[in-house]
């Protein structure tokens, strides 16, 4: 099965809902990340793939759970991805273009 197929199994609907509920007994379900606002998505530590999706070890493990609110979610990054550097965000989530990404006037005189 791939990722996307994963993610609409029962197993991991199930698996998301327990860990939501400890959560909740736990810290009444804050973020694991910033402990300021309520969580919202089950992270996993380990990123799924199509391969290690099919692993419960892995991809049904509460070991390998995180309990993240949208802005904490929003800031990971998949280390299987390349990085754009396209923009990055300031201190108060400002938008600073990287003058040099692939999208800037620059790189395209090259």
């Amino acid at each position: 099965m791939t990722q996307r197929e994963f993610y609409k199994t029962q197993a991991w609907r199930r698996a998301r809902d327990a860990y939501i509920n400890s959560r909740i007994a736990i810290d009444g379900g804050l973020c694991e990340v910033c402990g300021q606002c309520l969580g919202k998505i089950v992270h996993h530590k380990i990123w799924l793939n199509d391969r290690n999706c099919n692993d419960p070890t892995i991809s049904l493990a509460d070991s390998n759970f995180r309990y993240e609110c949208q802005d904490c979610h929003n800031k990971e990054q998949d280390p299987a991805k390349p990085k754009t550097n396209r923009i990055t965000y300031g201190p108060n989530g400002e938008i600073i273009r990287n003058p040099n990404g692939p999208d800037s006037p620059h790189q395209q005189d090259k």
